[in-house]
């Protein structure tokens, strides 16, 4: 064993979707032997099913993607560019413009910038998180492994699996989704914000180009993003009560395009469906802690975003890079993995990252799902202002802008 014959493991990690493999493969590369433990069996890892969600991807995360090897098991043909974002309000005029097209609008012209972000499908990165991971000798992972409990003593975190076998290391990470059981049994809380919507998911084919443009429309009634794909397609999102949800699942193929075709008003041309649906639920979850004694979160079971401002997975391998980088240095230093320097460290820089952005997101969301006239007042103000005040609309896209690229939180500067 990695410290000592006592140890099963230097990191425990509970759960083995994107973040979890994506921090066991950090901590390979550091060095360290991470033991993941996954509920699910093996088939449903190594090939994901296609599940309708796209991601899209800031500049840091690619950084973070590229450096574990992620990046590069992903076919090129399912990177999309985002060049540029739109938002429109209910058939207003205003449209707020946010990447290339809002530079040239401003008067500063971006030739050759890099794009806002990219787009990946879900399951495509789950795929390479799965083979980057495993093909690292530092990385084991225990399918079919359910935690049933979790005790920390002063030096140890140890799990007790449903079949009886315990497992111990210096420290235990949870990264099994925004309802973690294992953030239950280490006995921290979360806020949970309950949006009472659901999301309906589906590609649509189209006429007209996109131009790598993804529009935000917020209607009376549902929201709808248009998200770009490779090629004359673009992933449709639908935002909506979910009470309505069943509605739009039992709509032909036909009436759902045109559907879509309707609310896009045009900006895409005709529009045929090019795939299945998909149903979520939004719930919002921001633990009330990162850390505690011998133990972490990670990913959603840290934050997990509204997919209005894209951060979900974002956020989840920011969260990777900054705690396999404090590892790292207490391992370097001779130090304990599990003790609080690295864990307060790791917790101090990921909440001063996400906890703004949480608060926003779902200020914004509040603001742009209420139906009721003050709102539509208020909102419609919003992109008013934004769009005639050039100074302010410089700042507004430009503190946007560096979220979406990531180029606006803190980095991976040493320490």
């Amino acid at each position: 064993m990695s410290q000592s014959d006592s140890f099963d493991a230097d990191v425990l990690v509970v759960g083995a979707g994107p973040a979890g493999l994506a921090l066991g493969a950090a901590l390979a590369d550091a060095g360290l032997h991470a033991l993941l433990l996954e509920q699910q069996p093996q088939v449903a890892l190594e090939d994901p099913p296609e599940d309708g969600r796209e991601i899209a991807l800031t500049h840091r995360a690619r950084r973070v993607m590229d450096a574990l090897g992620l990046w590069s098991r992903i076919d090129p043909s399912e990177i999309a560019p985002l060049n540029e974002a739109r938002v429109v309000d209910g058939g207003s005029p205003q449209v707020l413009h946010f990447g290339r097209g809002s530079g040239e609008r401003d008067g500063a012209h971006r030739g050759g910038a890099q794009p806002l972000g990219w787009l990946v499908p879900n399951h495509r990165i789950r795929q390479a998180a799965w083979a980057a991971a495993t093909a690292r000798p530092g990385v084991q992972v225990l399918c079919d492994a359910r935690v049933d409990a979790v005790e920390r003593e002063a030096q140890r975190a140890t799990v007790t699996l449903a079949d009886g076998r315990r497992l111990a290391a210096p420290l235990l990470v949870a990264a099994d989704s925004r309802f973690s059981a294992t953030r239950r049994l280490a006995g921290i809380g979360a806020a949970m914000h309950d949006f009472g919507r659901s999301v309906v998911v589906g590609r649509v084919g189209h006429a007209q180009p996109h131009a790598g443009v993804a529009w935000e429309c917020f209607g009376y009634g549902n929201t709808l993003a248009l998200l770009p794909m490779n090629g004359q397609r673009v992933s449709a999102v639908v935002t909506l009560p979910a009470d309505r949800a069943p509605q739009w699942l039992a709509l032909s193929d036909a009436e759902f395009a045109a559907r879509i075709e309707a609310q896009a008003e045009g900006r895409l041309g005709a529009v045929h469906a090019a795939g299945p649906r998909h149903h979520y639920p939004l719930v919002g979850v921001y633990a009330q802690r990162f850390v505690s004694h011998r133990f972490a979160l990670i990913g959603d079971a840290a934050v997990g975003m509204h997919p209005v401002t894209a951060h979900g997975w974002n956020f989840g391998v920011y969260g990777v890079e900054v705690l396999a980088r404090e590892l790292a240095a207490q391992r370097r230093c001779g130090g304990d993995i599990g003790g609080p320097r690295a864990l307060q460290a790791y917790e101090r820089e990921h909440r001063h990252t996400t906890l703004p952005v949480w608060l926003g997101t779902n200020a914004i969301v509040t603001l742009f799902t209420d139906e009721r006239r003050m709102p539509k007042l208020a909102r419609r103000a919003v992109l008013t202002v934004a769009e005639r005040a050039p100074g302010l609309s410089r700042l507004l896209k430009a503190g946007i802008e560096r979220q979406l690229t990531g180029g606006g939180v803190a980095g991976a500067a040493p320490h």
